[in-house]
């Protein structure tokens, strides 16, 4: 599984990698997390507000920090 955060680097992106972290640990998965912070690679998403979560490719949250639990369910 792959989980990309993107966004630039600000404190919600790194808000949301945290919470990114934090659900794989709490779920005992094996999940690479990875942050995406060119413009071009983030437009490539259709995404137009940051931070944005993607898991597998599919865009599931953008322009909000996603909590733990959130996350968590969108893995399962």
């Amino acid at each position: 599984m792959k989980i990309e955060i993107l966004g630039i680097g600000c404190a919600k992106c790194k808000k949301t990698a945290d919470n990114a972290e934090q659900a794989i640990k709490e779920l005992g998965i094996d999940a690479e997390i990875a942050k995406v912070e060119k413009i071009d690679e983030i437009m490539k998403y259709g995404v137009m507000m940051t931070p944005a979560l993607v898991i597998d490719g599919n865009v599931k949250c953008a322009g909000k920090i996603p909590s733990a639990d959130k996350i968590k369910g969108w893995i399962k």
